[in-house]
């Protein structure tokens, strides 16, 4: 386990599960978050590093950093000089105690930068202008270079420009969100819908392509690239979700029958390319890559790259901790990709290996729009960790529920365990 006990990190999120892939018992590390249901259950046990803030509405990161209550919350963190447990004395804005305010956060963005830059706060993440370079869709296409061979087969056009040949492919606007920017077209209606609403708009399409989706969280440090488990991306099962692109979770048992040791070794060099690439540029911390298994030729492609810390992080770096008690030079995710933040050598150091455990979604759709207590209840009982979510945006987290065991039996087919989750649903 990391410590940051002489140079504390204050962890910034809408979202307070994006920030437990380390254990609260770290000393020297803090979570500032929204005042939700859960983040409330958080801080009872850890409230001398979790502070929490609470208005109507749930407040963005930027939001969070430029809250009224911000400054007074640093004046709460334990200085490094003082020790765990005492009060910071903060002189001067952008210190903590005569030390310096280390900002993480889940995803930068420009806003959030200006207002680090502003207060004088190390945000400690790579800058977002080579995030959304390596992220977006059409800028990422000259930025992986040669690497462009891992990519589908593929063209960008204006999509007045697009016209239907009888095949239905997927098109994809330069941003998106866990597949809220991918659209299936499988009809001709569908394209004119999008022509007609986005005409002078740049699309990427490419056929659509059968095949169980993966993905895997690794973390780029100053020596090598640090790879990540595989695990298979839960993606458009209804009812958990009526977005057929939509994720909604990851399986990590159930991998090793849905890859050979052959296609898991090129998943592994396209990850490591990647990283490469990211290395080259001077990205430090996590980023994540989405790759598909074609079911006619048996080949693997690129299909997403996350410059930032991918969702999954948390259980991932979570299920790490409870699969080794003697780490050695093992390391979790979340502490690997804090530790290279921070510029801490990690060139002994490998991610702790995991090969099974599972989490899945539950989002709110137009007929699911609630939990009720009787189904969290009985799930933990039948032993799965809930989180419930005070969000009500169409499309967004109502419920996730982790298991130490496997979800899925093959793709898109729940197993035995997973059977038991959809049941309480």
């Amino acid at each position: 386990m990391i410590n940051l006990s002489k140079q504390p990190i204050i962890y910034v999120t809408r979202d307070i599960e994006r920030a437990l892939g380390l254990s609260l018992d770290t000393p020297g590390y803090y979570i500032i978050s929204n005042a939700t249901d859960f983040a409330k259950c958080v801080q009872k046990k850890h409230s001398n590093n979790v502070f929490l803030i609470d208005e109507k509405e749930q407040l963005d990161t930027w939001e969070l950093l430029q809250h009224p209550k911000i400054q007074e919350i640093l004046q709460n963190v334990p200085s490094p000089n003082l020790g765990e447990g005492q009060p910071a004395r903060q002189a001067l804005p952008g210190m903590v105690g005569g030390g310096e305010v280390k900002i993480v956060v889940f995803k930068p963005t420009p806003q959030i930068e200006s207002l680090c830059n502003q207060n004088g706060w190390n945000l400690l993440n790579p800058f977002s202008t080579l995030a959304n370079k390596a992220e977006e869709k059409i800028s990422q296409i000259e930025w992986l270079g040669d690497l462009k061979k891992y990519l589908p087969d593929y063209q960008v056009k204006l999509c007045k420009d697009i016209e239907w040949n009888g095949k239905r492919f997927v098109l994809q606007f330069n941003r998106s969100h866990t597949g809220s920017g991918t659209t299936l077209v499988d009809d001709e209606h569908i394209l004119n819908e999008i022509k007609q609403k986005f005409p002078n708009r740049e699309a990427r399409i490419a056929p659509y392509i059968e095949g169980p989706l993966f993905t895997n969280n690794n973390v780029v440090t100053a020596a090598k690239t640090l790879l990540g488990n595989i695990s298979y991306q839960i993606t458009g099962l209804e009812p958990f979700t009526d977005r057929p692109f939509a994720t909604i979770g990851n399986d990590w048992g159930v991998v090793k029958k849905l890859l050979s040791p052959k296609q898991t070794d090129q998943y592994k060099q396209i990850a490591t390319d990647v990283g490469k690439k990211f290395q080259e540029q001077g990205w430090k911390g996590l980023f994540g890559i989405d790759v598909v298994l074609d079911e006619k030729t048996s080949t693997l492609y690129l299909l997403e790259i996350n410059a930032r810390q991918p969702a999954s992080t948390t259980y991932e770096s979570q299920l790490q901790r409870s699969e080794i008690k003697d780490q050695g030079s093992r390391i979790t995710t979340f502490e690997a990709h804090l530790a290279t933040l921070l510029d801490i050598d990690l060139s002994n150091s490998e991610l702790i290996t995991i090969d099974d455990g599972a989490q899945i979604i539950s989002r709110i759709t137009n007929h699911v729009t609630h939990i009720n207590l009787d189904t969290i209840i009985n799930l933990e009982k039948e032993g799965f960790n809930t989180i419930v979510y005070n969000n009500t945006q169409l499309g967004s987290d109502l419920l996730r529920v982790q298991s130490k065991k496997s979800l899925m039996k093959n793709h898109a087919e729940l197993n035995e365990v997973g059977q038991v989750i959809l049941n309480f649903l």
